[in-house]
């Protein structure tokens, strides 16, 4: 696959001394789907702005389909949809004219085809002629995504899409940017919800602080740095570890009454076997054994606290 989107040392430093973005750089792939986390602060919507032209940065550059986002602005952002975290929509505007306008606003000629085919898309047709102050919160930002794809842009920046939508919600919204893909418009996805980037990602990029931490395929990247966790619950409570178990990465609950092994999934031997054989030979009696993949959420976690 070849970029769409290519950020190359990109610097931000507002007046005042603040740096956003320390040196950026990200190659983003036609077609794919890339989810971009971070704390809050952390640069992810700095840099959406500035890959968007709205923010000038102090150093680097950036390319979209190859087309340079200062020098050759009008062909960059034509390839460009956003969708802001804000829903700031005209309240007694209908939908159909709201994203017929945002199509025009591109020098697009008036497509009624295509229109109706997005707003099919986004279940919005059959609220086509209401006002938009009549939209429910999940509605009005289907209308943001709608504007946003109006004039058929190759690459869809998404900044917090789900914010505030229910669980329900936000799963429908999920289907809709899988259905995007398969049409080959390539996504870029800030969001707090990490679960949202684990059901629907193809890349994570992890931002913290302004720099990059880590760009990477999901499932390598959950492959390289998860790990499981067995939980035993014990039928007797402990007060501490027993000597001979002292050479375990066992950590035993406050109450006593479990333990939590962490090995490596992909390690040679997990050790699990030895460690039932050594419990049972300390007279330390099982009532239940479960296990734990660490998620993404973990991942990530562990990842910003490193490097702060």
């Amino acid at each position: 696959m070849s970029a769409i989107v290519s950020v190359a040392n990109l610097d931000k430093t507002y007046e005042g001394g603040f740096q956003a973005l320390k040196s950026v750089s990200l190659e983003i792939e036609q077609g794919e789907i890339l989810a971009l986390l971070g704390p809050n602060g952390a640069g992810k919507t700095t840099l959406i702005s500035t890959i968007c032209g709205m923010v000038t940065p102090s150093g680097g550059s950036v390319q979209v389909g190859g087309h340079d986002i200062i020098d050759d602005f009008r062909q960059a952002r034509r390839l460009i949809g956003l969708v802001p975290q804000e829903i700031n929509l005209e309240p007694f505007e209908k939908v159909i004219n709201t994203v017929r306008f945002s199509r025009g606003l591109f020098g697009k000629p008036r497509d009624d085809a295509k229109i109706e085919q997005i707003l099919r898309a986004l279940s919005l047709w059959d609220k086509k002629d209401a006002a938009i102050k009549e939209l429910s919160g999940g509605m009005k930002r289907r209308v943001l995504i709608a504007k946003a794809l109006s004039h058929e842009p190759r690459v869809l920046f998404l900044d917090e899409p789900t914010a505030g939508v229910d669980v329900e919600l936000r799963r429908d919204m999920w289907e809709v940017v899988r259905g995007l893909q398969k049409d080959g418009v390539t996504i870029i996805l800030t969001t707090h919800y990490i679960e949202e980037a684990e059901a629907i990602a193809d890349r994570i990029g992890v931002i913290s602080k302004g720099n990059i931490l880590l760009v990477e395929e999901k499932d390598a990247l959950m492959a390289r740095m998860g790990q499981k966790e067995l939980q035993i619950e014990l039928q007797q409570p402990l007060s501490a570890l027993p000597d001979a178990l002292s050479g375990y990465a066992l950590e035993l609950a406050g109450d006593g009454r479990s333990l939590t092994y962490r090995y490596d999934t992909s390690a040679e031997r997990t050790g699990i076997t030895t460690l039932l054989g050594d419990l049972a030979a300390q007279g330390v009696m099982l009532k239940d054994v479960s296990t734990r993949q660490s998620s993404l959420e973990d991942i990530f976690v562990g990842l910003v606290e490193e490097k702060a």
